[in-house]
């Protein structure tokens, strides 16, 4: 299973076709199907690495700053600092106090010191806004995320979920001021959720935005783990009631026809789901969780498995359109 890279968007940034995310990294206390601290976490590392994944995802958010520490911890050291693309973000709350979250230059500029001092490092390869400030001037966003770049303490910038509009106000705005523009965006985009297309994506590619989406496989849906009646598989499938957004008839459909396709090619319905999306113009990288060693192995062998302009078609005849979710 050789890995393959791209660049990030209209970049010079190189990272490989699967990015691994870092939602459940320190989530020990939250959710039973992820108890990670990092003597638990260090091994999913260590496999990523193996399977030439050079690509690390993570929030100051996440597990109020834990997940930071975890891949701080576990990451730096394990190979050289220039082969490791390292991203997180900021903008949610980290705490219920003023100046503790938003887009403000004072929150910004003290945030990606806190994460370099998590991350142990000094600096990240890509810095995301976690969701559009709709309190704080796009001047002022622009112009803090334009002095973390200058800083040397990012080397790029990017963004997650928000309206098109919202983005394209953001990125034009920088282009027109000579601020650094946002080369990457990490938004939901799923066979189950592709609302994505009808604006952002065809923006993202215009501005050579490279796509990183999170959820790739809808919460585990796509994975095939779940069932009509409300049971599962795993224990995540069982008990991760976020994952409700996709018990729906449109949604089985579309997983009976991944299943089947999985079954018909020989590999897990995983991996048709990653393939699908790998195949989609200007999308650089999913980002996966794993809570399982073997999920790591399974995302790196979609990167290789081609589905036919047949198969695709096939697994996208059942969409239909869907409330506006990720925002």
């Amino acid at each position: 299973m050789e890995m393959q890279y791209t660049e990030l968007g209209r970049s010079g940034l190189k990272v490989s076709r699967i990015c691994l995310g870092g939602n459940s990294w320190g989530a020990k206390d939250k959710r039973s199907w992820a108890p990670f601290d990092a003597a638990a976490s260090r091994p999913f590392f260590h496999r990523a690495l193996d399977r030439g994944i050079n690509f690390f995802d993570t929030a100051d958010v996440y597990n109020d700053g834990v997940s930071e520490d975890v891949m701080g911890t576990c990451l730096i050291g394990a190979a050289p600092r220039h082969d490791l693309v390292i991203a997180t973000k900021v903008g949610l709350p980290m705490a219920d106090a003023p100046n503790r979250s938003g887009l403000g230059r004072k929150h910004v500029l003290a945030s990606i010191d806190a994460s370099l001092r998590r991350l142990k490092t000094d600096y990240v390869d890509l810095y995301l806004i976690h969701r559009f400030d709709p309190l704080t001037p796009i001047e002022e966003v622009m112009s803090a995320l334009d002095a973390i770049v200058r800083s040397g303490k990012a080397r790029y910038i990017g963004a997650s979920s928000m309206l098109a509009t919202q983005f394209a106000r953001l990125q034009l705005f920088a282009r027109a001021h000579g601020l650094a523009p946002f080369i990457a965006m990490q938004n939901l985009y799923n066979l189950l959720y592709r609302e994505e297309e009808r604006e952002m994506i065809p923006f993202c590619r215009a501005e050579g935005v490279g796509l990183t989406p999170y959820s790739p496989l809808a919460r585990g849906v796509l994975s095939g783990t779940r069932d009509r009646a409300g049971g599962g598989a795993t224990e995540r499938a069982r008990e991760d009631k976020r994952a409700d957004v996709y018990r729906d008839e449109q949604s089985f459909a579309i997983v009976d026809r991944v299943v089947a396709l999985a079954k018909a090619r020989g590999v897990k319905p995983a991996q048709v789901a990653l393939a699908w999306l790998l195949r989609q113009p200007g999308l650089a990288a999913p980002v996966i969780g794993a809570t399982r060693l073997e999920q790591i192995d399974d995302a790196t062998a979609a990167v290789a498995l081609q589905l036919t302009a047949e198969e695709a078609e096939s697994l996208e005849s059942p969409y239909r359109p869907r409330p506006i979710m990720g925002l």
